[in-house]
């Protein structure tokens, strides 16, 4: 048979798996956002049955042979070589995992996150405790059946980024604790920061209407996407034309929402800026997590909390709340939302101290994961933890170990691509500022499309044709050098803190 053919056999196929995997995401999306709490049994059947049905449609005969057929054809071109190449390693790796497992793995975890809502509610661990060992045991499963060399964890972190291993991230993390502790150590000594202002009695739909100027400003394609509540934000995609984000509200702090719709605004620009072309083709898809989380870290972090960018929102965040920041002047409001100071909950940590919420939960899954820790024993590791390296006392559980959904979705692996995203996300930026002429005026103005055509061009449109090295080394000349972000913080903070 022609090869076009064939390949075309092969698209039809994937894009039915796509169909599958993003209507599953839909009804996940629906269970986390406006599914009452009487419909989860049904919800978790629904999603498991068509994670079944996903896998052995990728893992089955006829696609085994249409990519024997397709690998190493010279009469395909080189994105559809990358294509094949892609699916034949993602084949490989899913193949390993029996389809009884899949759904087995699928019913755990949305029972795990009802069960993790109901802890959330309760404030008490222990409701969750069971069925997270039951996903720890079923991740350990996974592991074995996909393999390591190393350590178990690297078979799961490879899920998030692939050629990660414990040895690599160790070693990350070893070279970036001390310089930030180091620059924590200054901030400490130095004069402390009034933010008094962000704390108070913020209306929620005052909040909810300037969070939403925010995103169209910044360029969210609300024709494609929208956002809602939840009780952890998140970005779903369901194609690049309908990509969705949540955040949610505190009243008494106006940073929560605000960070929450930035930081996922980068998720879904990302998303919405994939290659339409190749829907359910891995050159349709992102290129890894940390790739994914440098988008969110660099909008929230490197833009968003700039005093270029404050510049244009202040004056309409008065016109949102005049009574509350009718004194605050732009030097005032940036140094508060870029106050450094150790916190409980990882998603409202300042960006220094964030990297610690990452390596205490990292740290802790990798004992899970090796079978050094029980789920029984998290409170206690994770609140002695939090003692020790942010030197904080953990009230209760929600502000504790409960903060997180990743482990009621069964997503161990995922959280040291947060601060690999940080890293990615400074050095990106760096290359942006050199690339884009008049970049801090542009922002200083409201005009982000100058940064997210670049985006689009330097990062969005080549989906997976790179892996994380390769593309970072495309755009800046380099593979990842964590100095960027140390750089960056100590410069940044020197000014801030006056030391």
């Amino acid at each position: 048979m022609e090869i076009q053919k064939l390949y075309q056999q092969y698209r039809d196929r994937m894009q039915k798996i796509a169909d599958l995997r993003y209507s599953n995401a839909l009804l996940q999306w629906d269970q986390e956002v406006y599914m009452p709490s009487g419909g989860n049994a049904a919800r978790s059947r629904q999603i498991a049955t068509l994670s079944e049905l996903a896998h052995e449609m990728f893992t089955d005969d006829t696609m085994k042979s249409l990519l024997a057929q397709l690998s190493n054809s010279s009469d395909l071109n080189e994105s559809e070589k990358k294509n094949i190449a892609l699916t034949s390693y993602d084949f490989s790796q899913q193949e390993k995992l029996p389809t009884t497992f899949v759904r087995e793995l699928s019913e755990a975890t949305s029972l795990g996150f009802e069960a993790w809502i109901e802890a959330r509610n309760k404030n008490d661990f222990r409701v969750f405790e069971k069925q997270l060992s039951v996903l720890v045991e079923l991740k350990k499963k996974e592991a074995a059946l996909l393999g390591f060399v190393g350590h178990p964890y690297d078979a799961l972190l490879n899920q998030y980024e692939r050629g990660a291993t414990v040895a690599m991230i160790d070693k990350t993390f070893a070279r970036l604790e001390p310089p930030l502790s180091a620059l924590l150590e200054k901030i400490r000594s130095a004069t402390q920061i009034d933010d008094s202002f962000l704390h108070g009695n913020f209306s929620k739909d005052q909040q909810w209407k300037f969070g939403m100027e925010v995103l169209r400003q910044l360029g969210y394609d609300f024709n494609h996407g929208r956002q809602d509540i939840s009780e952890h934000p998140f970005t779903v995609n369901m194609s690049a034309k309908d990509v969705r984000i949540t955040t949610r509200i505190d009243e008494k702090d106006f940073s929560s929402m605000t960070w929450s719709c930035v930081h996922e605004f980068g998720h879904a620009l990302y998303e919405q800026g994939l290659p339409d072309d190749q829907y359910g083709l891995p050159l349709g898809e992102a290129v890894s997590l940390s790739i994914h989380e440098s988008q969110s870290r660099l909008w929230e972090n490197n833009v968003g909390r700039s005093m270029d960018a404050w510049h244009y929102f202040l004056p309409v965040l008065k016109g949102y709340f005049p009574d509350d920041f009718a004194e605050t002047d732009i030097l005032k409001f940036y140094k508060g939302i870029n106050k450094v100071q150790p916190s409980l909950i990882r998603t409202e940590a300042d960006e220094l101290t964030y990297h610690f919420h990452v390596m205490i939960r990292y740290d802790l899954e990798k004992k899970l994961i090796g079978g050094e820790l029980k789920t029984a024993d998290i409170p206690a590791y994770w609140n002695e933890q939090y003692s020790k390296r942010l030197g904080v006392k953990v009230p209760d559980d929600k502000q504790g170990c409960l903060q997180d959904v990743h482990w009621s979705h069964g997503s161990f692996g995922y959280f040291p691509t947060y601060s690999l995203g940080s890293l990615y996300a400074a050095q990106i930026f760096s290359s942006a500022v050199k690339n884009i002429p008049g970049l801090a005026e542009n922002i200083r103005n409201g005009d982000y499309k100058p940064l997210s055509d670049w985006l689009r061009i330097s990062v969005h449109q080549h989906g997976r044709e790179m892996n994380s090295e390769d593309l970072c080394r495309q755009i800046t000349g380099e593979p990842l050098n964590i100095q960027y972000f140390l750089d960056y913080a100590v410069d940044k903070y020197k000014k801030i803190y006056e030391f």
